[in-house]
């Protein structure tokens, strides 16, 4: 049931906002690093509201709603991290050797911007006039209700920080200890399978099985079904057509960076497609019954305090408003080179593109977090399609069999395109999330939107640096220079490399081609599950399990596993609502700890100017440290878990 706050009740105060961003500048970093390392990120709304009720209720006059507007700010920013799946792509085509701050901050910022300003008149549709479940939204409310209703919920707020600081703690430590070499990373077995090879490989990774406790079963298992296609059926068959007399890593390594890949990007895509497919109706009906229950509202009606939203001057005008500062960008892009000649073209259809594909893909979004909640929208494969649309409108002007500096050229405009329609589509798919949130708590839309607002800048700002540091320290694969540790930014690398073979002719379409086959299957069989109110097996999750590496996959599989186990001991548990809460801090920890430690140790990389600042041991201690590392690895997820079930038992 929704609450409601009278007039003066503090919501959207300077210290909502400042919190907010200091919490930003920990999501977000950890969200950049995450996502560069594994394609996933992971929602912020609920620790970042946990966090905020623990800090404010030691300040005077704290309210729920400010405790709502800090993980609106928190929420957003962190979302806004999901740009690293389209920006490091302009590193890989050699277009920036760097990641320029004005630039980068300004594609991420203008995007965000019209995420927000796109989503204010879906709010009712998809919001207000509809019975979505909005799973996040709804978590993050009882959070907020419980931490403001009692002193039980002050204690359930305080028992929930330490839950996130000792398993933040836990996390960063066993990263240090396999930086030093004294436990791995990761280990991978490569074998042969007839005529062909694959591989097995792992990693001990706490973020990774935070991941997959977030992610869910259904997930996890659709993950475990790709590795079974990718890995166990389509590379032995693939290698086995492609004999190498060399070593049967690069043997592997090539046929699943050339290959495998392109047949995962193949059921991304598809996935993605079906999603449209499926909810184009719905959104269509909910954008027409909002505009019918505007119809309807007479002038003098009074409005209250829960409906009111940002003026529609103020959305109008501020959406293009900020076209503005994308034509700038886009000029700065093409000025001086081979495209300049065609600048008014290439600028006009760009905006054209940005509002036409914006509008769509926020309704598109902003649905499907509602059905299955932002974390586990496929957000990446509206990326996919976007890079496909803009690199095909590109191909249209000018064609194909460009020389190759006009054809970097038009990779880097389709990719800056993309990452402004990404901004949208990532900040969308939050926000409506967000106000729903605010719906059943009782903010003020409008009050919500402006800090989403604030959410967005504070995202920009921080954006920028991290990526620069990652690139820096550990660079990305692919690109040139990247050493052994180089992040896969798997989503950055497909879609620079569709744009690169939409526009240069030579784009893997066979393998495109099978993917799309084998998606098309998965969504058959996925349906069939469906119908027979099976376990699910979400396609996108099938794609991905395909796409990343093993090492990244499995171990979320296993945290998957992990977390359903939780559950179903949290469901027999005298308050199962509030066991599983504590275990997806629980899971959020993990994931925090890990990932700014990533973020810390790139720094130590780049200042001392070598990829193993820390090793103790060389090459010798291998098997001690792969024996001994899973031990203390499997100990310490044993002793976190048992530790939440305690705190909830208390």
């Amino acid at each position: 049931m929704q609450t409601s706050a009278p007039a003066s009740t503090r919501e959207l105060t300077f210290r909502a906002i400042v919190l907010g961003g200091i919490i930003t500048l920990l999501f977000t970093a950890a969200n950049v690093y995450l996502g560069l390392k594994v394609g996933l990120t992971f929602a912020t709304s609920i620790p970042a509201a946990v966090i905020s009720m623990a800090i404010l209720r030691y300040l005077p006059g704290a309210t729920i709603l400010e405790n709502n507007i800090v993980q609106t700010v928190a929420s957003a920013a962190g979302t806004l991290a999901a740009i690293i799946f389209v920006l490091p792509g302009l590193v890989m085509v050699g277009w920036w050797h760097g990641f320029p701050f004005v630039a980068t901050a300004g594609i991420t910022m203008t995007g965000g911007f019209l995420g927000v300003m796109f989503s204010v008149p879906l709010r009712r549709a998809l919001v207000v006039d509809t019975d979505l479940p909005y799973p996040e939204g709804h978590a993050a409310a009882e959070v907020l209700k419980i931490g403001a209703g009692s002193r039980e919920g002050e204690a359930e707020s305080a028992r929930g920080l330490r839950v996130i600081v000792v398993n933040s703690l836990v996390s960063a430590g066993f990263a240090i200890l396999t930086q030093t070499r004294l436990a791995v990373a990761e280990a991978t077995q490569f074998f042969r399978v007839g005529g062909g090879a694959t591989e097995i490989s792992g990693g001990l990774s706490f973020a990774l099985l935070g991941v997959g406790h977030l992610v869910g079963l259904s997930v996890g298992m659709a993950m475990f079904f790709g590795i079974v296609i990718g890995f166990w059926i389509a590379l032995p068959i693939l290698t086995a057509h492609a004999a190498s007399a060399g070593p049967i890593a690069d043997w592997v390594g090539a046929s699943f960076k050339h290959d495998v890949r392109f047949l995962g990007a193949g059921v991304i895509g598809v996935a993605a497609v079906w999603t449209l497919v499926k909810i184009a109706g719905p959104v269509i009906g909910g954008i027409r019954s909002s505009f019918a229950a505007s119809r309807t509202r007479g002038r003098m009606e009074a409005v209250t305090l829960e409906e009111r939203d940002l003026p529609f001057g103020i959305v109008a005008g501020g959406s293009l408003l900020v076209l503005v500062p994308i034509a700038v960008l886009l000029w700065s892009t093409i000025a001086g080179g081979p495209l300049a000649g065609s600048a008014l073209v290439l600028i006009a259809g760009a905006l054209l593109f940005v509002l036409v594909a914006g509008l769509v893909i926020a309704a598109v979004c902003g649905y499907m977090a509602a059905l299955i909640g932002a974390s586990n929208s496929p957000v990446s494969g509206i990326g996919i399609l976007s890079v496909l649309a803009a690199s095909l409108m590109l191909v249209g002007l000018f064609g194909r069999g460009t020389p190759v500096g006009t054809t970097q050229a038009l990779v880097a405009y389709a990719l800056i395109v993309t990452g402004v329609v990404f901004g949208v589509a990532t900040i969308s798919n939050d926000n409506l999330q967000d106000l729903k949130t605010g719906q059943l708590v009782g903010a003020t839309p409008w009050k919500q939107q402006v800090a989403l607002l604030f959410g967005v800048v504070f995202g920009s700002l921080v954006v920028p640096p991290v990526l620069q540091l990652m690139m820096t320290s550990f660079g990305f694969a692919g690109m040139p220079g990247a050493g052994p540790n180089a992040l896969a930014a798997p989503q950055a690398a497909l879609i620079s490399a569709l744009a690169k073979g939409v526009l240069g002719g030579d784009l893997n379409w066979a393998m495109i081609g099978w993917g799309a086959l084998v998606g098309v299957g998965v969504v058959i069989v996925d349906e069939l599950l469906g119908v027979a109110k099976l376990l699910r097996l979400p396609p996108l999750g099938v794609g991905l399990g395909i796409y990343l590496p093993m090492s990244v996959t499995l171990p979320v599989v296993l945290g998957a596993v992990i977390g359903w186990r939780y559950d179903a001991w949290a469901e027999r548990s005298r308050d199962p609502e509030q066991a599983k809460r504590l275990g997806v801090l629980t899971a959020t920890g993990m994931i925090v700890g890990e990932s700014l430690w990533g973020v810390a140790f790139a720094g130590i990389v780049a200042a001392a100017e070598t990829d193993a600042p820390l090793a103790l041991v060389g090459d010798g201690f291998g098997t001690w440290a792969l024996v001994g590392g899973t031990v203390v690895f499997l100990a310490l997820v044993g002793w976190l878990y048992s530790r939440t079930r305690a705190a909830v038992a208390g």
